[in-house]
């Protein structure tokens, strides 16, 4: 294993620091318990947390700031925070409207969140990210995994929450955008955690994981490479499936916004290709991408793949993705 690393266990401080640093104008690091909060407090708005694993970067630090999240809280490497660390930030960036916890669907994510909001003295809700259509069960999970989905529902939860919105009416958004989104990841290679020092699992040259999971998990299927037209079809095909299984997608023409999402190691001359592809077959299909977000957002350490996900919106959905942001990873006025 090659990496630039000092220690093992140094891996996290050492990197929280560097971004804490990095971005000095938008972020504060707490060490011991870890999270991040922004540089300036907010006021009289429902605070916006979220965290999980370290190793899917820029999620869940890059996106604290203006129109996103007020804090998160990093585990270690494909590891849940604790929930010390969640009732820290909590208290930390409560200003008095109640909080709310984006939680990807990972058995440990949720337990350790639904642990810390028990202890909270203030009022707290959930919104559960499972837009991974992979999978309908599994050992991981809770049923479907919370993905590169994630990044949508903490936009545009991020932006209502700015206006003043209540704690029901963050939540019911963000529960919202989940339901109208879908993810297909596929993975070429494994990633390694330092922790391990080998790849999480073993994968030839002339094969690739359909249906793979931010941390390493299996996917659907083995099989073997094609070209890239194929393969986007076939993540097509499962994401259409999903959402009509779902009564999400009817015969109507759909408007919608189609993240393509790189696991780490993938150059962005290949998540253009897939883009192009993507975006013909949803055509297809009587769906009209209005908007688009190409980029590692969710990555899974130095796994080469990507995974291809799509949000039908409506009018309130476009509002607040559109709105304007600041964070380290994402950035727009609008």
């Amino acid at each position: 294993m090659k990496k630039f690393i000092n220690k093992i266990d140094d891996v996290l401080t050492e990197s929280l620091s560097g971004f804490a640093l990095a971005h000095g104008d938008l972020v504060t690091l707490n060490l011991e318990p870890n999270f991040l909060t922004r540089k300036q407090k907010s006021s009289n708005k429902v605070a916006i947390i979220s965290g999980g694993g370290s190793g899917h970067e820029p999620l869940h630090a890059g996106y604290i700031g203006y129109g996103m999240l007020d804090a998160a809280c990093p585990g270690y490497v494909f590891t849940s925070p604790t929930p010390d660390q969640m009732l820290a930030a909590a208290t930390a960036v409560h200003a008095d409207r109640g909080v709310l916890f984006i939680v990807k669907n990972y058995a440990g994510d949720v337990m350790n969140f639904e642990m810390a909001a028990e202890m909270l003295s203030f009022e707290s809700a959930t919104v559960l990210t499972s837009d991974d259509c992979a999978v309908i069960n599994s050992t991981y999970t809770t049923g479907r995994r919370g993905v590169a989905g994630t990044v949508i529902v903490e936009k545009c939860v991020g932006s209502l929450a700015e206006t003043g919105a209540d704690l029901q009416a963050c939540k019911a958004l963000g529960d919202k955008v989940n339901s109208r989104t879908a993810s297909m990841g596929v993975a070429l290679t494994s990633c390694t955690v330092p922790a391990a020092g080998r790849p999480t699992f073993d994968i030839s040259d002339t094969e690739l994981e359909m249906g793979v999971g931010i941390h390493g998990e299996p996917g659907r299927r083995r099989e073997a490479m094609r070209e890239a037209d194929a393969i986007v079809s076939d993540c097509v095909e499962a994401i259409i499936t999903d959402l009509k299984t779902r009564a999400i997608f009817t015969t109507s023409t759909h408007e919608a916004l189609l993240l393509i999402n790189g696991f780490g190691a993938t150059p962005l001359m290949e998540l253009y290709l897939i883009y192009n592809t993507a975006l013909k077959l949803f055509n297809q299909h009587g769906i009209q991408i209005s908007r688009s977000l190409v980029g590692n957002y969710t990555t899974a350490l130095d796994m080469a793949g990507a995974s291809i996900t799509l949000c039908l919106l409506d009018d309130e959905i476009k509002q607040h993705w559109d709105s304007p942001v600041h964070t380290a990873a994402l950035r727009w006025n609008k």
